[in-house]
């Protein structure tokens, strides 16, 4: 039987943007056996390397070529601004497959000096057939972030992007046929997580799982591996940052920064930082800036040039988000603007920034996934470290300070993968990223990210 329909839809304007099916099982098994099989042939792996690099570079010159059309197809898919899908997706995915072309031939292995006769090295072999699960809020970007370093490393790759926004990974796979890569090397499973995303993370024939999105999800994949082959799974699943603003900081730098590391990509961002820590006596006057500047945000359709804010994703994300306002105002935090839905078409919802907040809080230990910011109040260093480390995530944080002993002792305190100093989300391709706690472990991007999609092979030669 065929697989069921899902519908695509603009969450800024509620109109369908496609259909695409609900792959089960069977789907699953003939993407796995294509990807299976264009790994045990060589058809990726066994290229030259300078083959292999000609081709992601051609694959960045695809996308690159198709920019504008490729920015607006995730903004419609995904409600962010176009700017934010130009600049946000389609460069960070162009980027990332630049980025790896340049490391396939430098995926080397080490002579190691050991007792005895006997010459030992290592060599840097691929993992095989790798499933790649990507989220919604940077559909192209992410899946990039996986997919490129797989291929770089010669594995083959099955992609499944969220149900909400399969359409850029669909185009993604097309600019890779069209750049020259073999039949196999990428495929692409669309469907919930329960069917496709489930049947992927049970194969025997999958060899490794890439995986960004919840920790509930994330739970599922660990057991569905230990219930098949045991195969190593590698996760980045989002986070609570703090975002911690000394009195001797730049106030000015500070608070352009808080705004939007807040409300950029209208709040979905795993790194966003939701919780704003401020020292006692800068708290007032700083929260009234960034009041005054979150209620001046235009919030509107996402293709409009002068838009700053858009949609969330999906009615039933709008609708957690406000629910996290209602039990936040009955927990006793302020909401000193926004709260609220904009407009009666599409999802979207004000700037949201609540004072009073206490750790213990709701809105202060959990992801709410959406433009609403709490503000918390701390009195000293010692203060600072133990409220930004007292939720169960680590994926980021950021300090803002003009000393600069006190920033590397934050930095190195700080229970986080990522630790911005006198800035806030700053991304590189070559630096690695992710988290610890309950953030996930494994790393995208950087060399790092290599180590995720080869295993190392120790050869010893009697002499």
């Amino acid at each position: 039987m065929p697989p069921t329909d899902i519908a695509i839809i603009n969450p800024a304007t509620g109109a369908e943007l496609g259909r695409v099916p609900d792959c089960g099982a069977e789907e699953v098994n003939r993407a796995v056996d294509a990807a299976r099989h264009c790994f045990a042939t060589g058809q990726w792996r066994g290229r030259d390397g300078s083959e292999k690099e000609r081709i992601l570079l051609a694959i960045a010159d695809g996308i690159d070529a198709q920019r504008q059309s490729l920015g607006e197809l995730v903004s419609r898919e995904t409600g962010k601004t176009l700017a934010e899908a130009l600049g946000g997706d389609v460069d960070g995915a162009a980027d990332a497959f630049r980025y790896y072309a340049g490391a396939v031939r430098r995926l080397t292995g080490e002579t190691i000096p050991i007792d005895g006769n006997f010459l030992n090295y290592t060599l840097r072999e691929p993992a095989g057939v790798v499933g790649a699960i990507v989220p919604w809020n940077f559909p192209l970007c992410i899946a990039a972030w996986k997919v490129a370093p797989a291929l770089a490393c010669g594995c083959a790759v099955v992609l499944k992007p969220s149900e909400l926004t399969p359409l850029s990974a669909i185009r993604l796979a097309e600019i890779a046929r069209e750049a020259g890569l073999p039949g196999g090397a990428l495929e692409v499973v669309t469907g919930y997580g329960a069917t496709a995303g489930e049947a992927l993370a049970r194969h025997m024939d999958v060899d490794k799982i890439s995986f960004t999105g919840s920790p509930r999800t994330a739970r599922r994949l660990l057991t569905a591996s230990a219930e098949s082959n045991l195969k190593p799974v590698s996760l980045e699943l989002g986070g609570k940052s703090p975002n911690i603003v000394f009195a001797d900081a730049d106030l000015d730098a500070a608070a352009r920064k808080a705004l939007w590391g807040i409300f950029q990509n209208k709040g979905e961002v795993c790194t966003a930082g939701s919780r704003l820590l401020l020292e006692d006596s800068i708290h007032d006057a700083f929260l009234d800036t960034l009041i005054g500047r979150a209620s001046r945000l235009r919030v509107g359709d996402p293709l409009d040039p002068k838009t700053q804010m858009g949609s969330q994703i999906s009615t039933a994300q709008m609708e957690r988000i406000l629910g996290y306002v209602e039990r936040a105002k009955q927990a006793g935090a302020q909401l000193r603007c926004g709260g609220h839905r904009v407009g009666e078409t599409g999802c979207f919802v004000a700037p949201t920034i609540f004072s009073a907040v206490t750790p213990g809080m709701e809105i202060a230990r959990e992801e709410v996934f959406g433009p609403v910011l709490s503000v918390l109040r701390f009195r000293d260093e010692e203060e600072a470290i133990a409220i930004a480390n007292s939720t169960t995530y680590g994926l980021a944080a950021a300090v803002w300070t003009g000393n600069l002993r006190r920033a590397h002792r934050m930095a190195a305190a700080l229970q986080a993968g990522v630790v911005w100093v006198t800035t806030y989300n700053g991304f590189d391709t070559a630096t690695p990223f992710g988290g610890v706690k309950q953030s996930g472990f494994g790393r995208d991007l950087g060399a790092a990210a290599l180590d995720q999609y080869t295993h190392l092979k120790s050869v010893w030669v009697a002499l």
